[in-house]
């Protein structure tokens, strides 16, 4: 019995940590926007830790767009596309229950604390006649310490992003 329940309880805890490590990912848009109307697009402002990302998501970006058949222009495309890219330290907590409980003797708990790297992306497009917000798409996911992993996760966020673009009303 001690066993099987040992099992649950480390299967149920390794289930926890892959959904706590899961990437999650929105868009969002002025449902009043007519999309078609729009065919050019320039690079805004883009905040990240270094150049390297800011140089990665605007490819990334750009890759996106381009297959939607939008063009890239140096200065006053239609739509104005800015980015952030941030990362932070996050505490995460873990109990683990060992032993009896639920009335049948001592059980003992394990709390453990793991320190995670957490990243958020937003990429955000604005109408350069009205200046208005019209498109938003936020990732926020675990990073990896290996960038080769995290250029992944960057690309496959940008392409979640775009994969219903531009939007119908």
């Amino acid at each position: 019995m001690k066993t099987m329940l040992a099992r649950t309880l480390l299967l149920f805890a390794l289930s926890s940590t892959v959904a706590a490590s899961a990437q999650k990912t929105s868009v969002d848009y002025d449902h009043s926007t007519n999309f078609s109307s729009y065919h050019t697009y320039s690079w805004g402002q883009v905040k990240t830790v270094d150049s390297i990302w800011a140089d990665r998501i605007k490819n990334s970006v750009d890759q996106q767009l381009q297959a939607k058949g939008w063009t890239k222009v140096a200065d006053g495309g239609d739509v104005a596309v800015a980015a952030l890219g941030q990362a932070r330290n996050q505490q995460e907590e873990q109990t683990f229950y060992s032993g009896g409980g639920w009335g049948w003797g001592p059980g003992v708990a394990t709390t453990s604390t793991y320190n995670t790297r957490q990243g958020t992306l937003v990429i955000a497009m604005f109408d350069t006649k009205t200046k208005k917000l019209i498109w938003r798409g936020v990732s926020d996911g675990d990073l990896s310490g290996k960038p080769e992993k995290n250029i992944d996760k960057l690309n496959k966020s940008i392409a979640k992003f775009f994969k219903v673009f531009p939007p119908s009303k």
